[in-house]
């Protein structure tokens, strides 16, 4: 049996990872590992590590490298921790082949360490553009560290070719979290209202606003404008999950902790299981914001969808996406527009919808039988060189 060792750093990244996971565990020619790492060990971000072990799934290592400051020296600090921890993890579960997904620095780590072990990588969600934030140099340099990519559109395959993979071992199986959404029984209202001791209004929006991190100090500005423009909206639900662990993450929070409690209609959470995530969103009218949860995954669950600045920037979009400057204005009127236009948004499509996702991408990889002749690879030309 090959062991297939995942990674997981993040809450969205395991939403996403989860249904593999699953299947790896259930196969009879793979043999799961799981390393967890990152905001999974953070009580800041909700200590989410206890919904893996909720979930039932056998931790074989935990790696904390979070640091407690909020600063890029510390950023640096986290990945050299990560480089030697899942060097010595790597050694010890001898893993025949890594799982990761997209662009945290973390994932970076364990890719590095994965390379001077001689540990072929399968990296899912490659391709993909993010301009305004170090994730999109980040995505790209796991890519080239990478032997097996899982791409979600045909535009991101292309993308990875260009980077001088081989053809042969860059697949299109579509995204992973729309597939998983289609597999979700949504929570009701009053299921969410008593869990979470929330109220749900008649209308209702959903913020979740991460950091740009190539930007230089913009996310309280940004964050200030989105809470301005939500304001103006009194009547209206409002609620708000807490960004993820990057730099500039935490003045968000102290903006967000701070709204909520002068604001009656509005709540925060730390962070949110995959299902409870979705749900919320499904009982709003609009979600603002910048995660890529909002472009990849929420489209096709009907609801519209307000991007705001430039951290997705690039990134492949349904038409039910709007894009919109971090600017009171622009959010009120962004906002005015899907409530008075629902029907057409929620009508377009969605490109990251490609089923049997999970499926395609275990069955790829249970065919493998030589994977360490993966390591070896050769830079693929392009015959054209626009």
């Amino acid at each position: 049996m090959k062991k297939i060792c995942v990674i997981t750093g993040s809450r969205s990244e395991y939403g996403l990872l989860k249904n593999i996971i699953s299947e790896i565990k259930k196969s009879n020619k793979l043999k799961l590992q799981l390393v967890v790492t990152g905001s999974h060990l953070s009580n800041d971000f909700g200590l989410t590590v206890k919904q893996i072990i909720k979930d039932k799934f056998k931790i074989n290592k935990k790696i904390k490298i979070l640091q407690k400051k909020d600063n890029e020296t510390n950023l640096t600090k986290a990945m050299s921790y990560g480089l030697i921890k899942f060097t010595n993890v790597f050694k010890t579960l001898k893993p025949d082949l890594i799982l990761i997904l997209g662009d945290r620095y973390e994932i970076l780590s364990s890719a590095i360490s994965a390379l001077f072990l001689k540990i072929p990588i399968a990296h899912l969600h490659g391709g993909e553009r993010s301009e305004g934030a170090y994730d999109e140099s980040i995505r790209h340099a796991i890519t080239k560290f990478s032997h097996l990519h899982f791409v979600s559109t045909l535009s991101h395959k292309k993308r990875v070719i260009q980077l001088g993979e081989n053809p042969k071992n860059v697949y299109f199986t579509g995204s992973i979290g729309v597939e998983n959404i289609k597999k979700l029984k949504f929570h009701s209202k009053k299921f969410l209202e008593k869990k979470f001791n929330v109220k749900f209004e008649k209308k209702n929006l959903f913020i979740i606003f991460h950091p740009a991190t190539l930007e230089d100090n913009t996310q309280k500005k940004n964050m200030t404008e989105i809470l301005k423009a939500v304001s103006n909206f009194k009547n209206y639900g409002k609620f708000f999950v807490y960004p993820s662990a990057d730099l500039g993450g935490k003045s968000i929070i102290k903006l967000i902790n701070k709204f909520v409690k002068k604001n009656k209609f509005s709540f925060k959470f730390k962070s949110l299981n995959q299902n409870d995530y979705f749900s919320f969103v499904k009982k709003c009218d609009v979600v603002i914001g910048n995660s890529s949860s909002g472009i990849i995954e929420v489209p096709s669950i009907n609801v519209g969808v307000i991007n705001i600045g430039d951290r997705q920037r690039g990134r492949v979009k349904s038409k039910a996406v709007i894009d919109c400057k971090p600017s009171s204005k622009e959010i009120i009127k962004s906002i005015n527009t899907l409530m008075k236009n629902k029907k057409k948004f929620l009508s377009y499509s969605n490109p990251y919808d490609l089923s049997g996702t999970t499926r395609k991408i275990i069955s790829i990889i249970e065919r493998k039988n030589k994977v360490k002749e993966l390591i070896k690879k050769k830079f693929f030309d392009l015959e054209k060189v626009l």
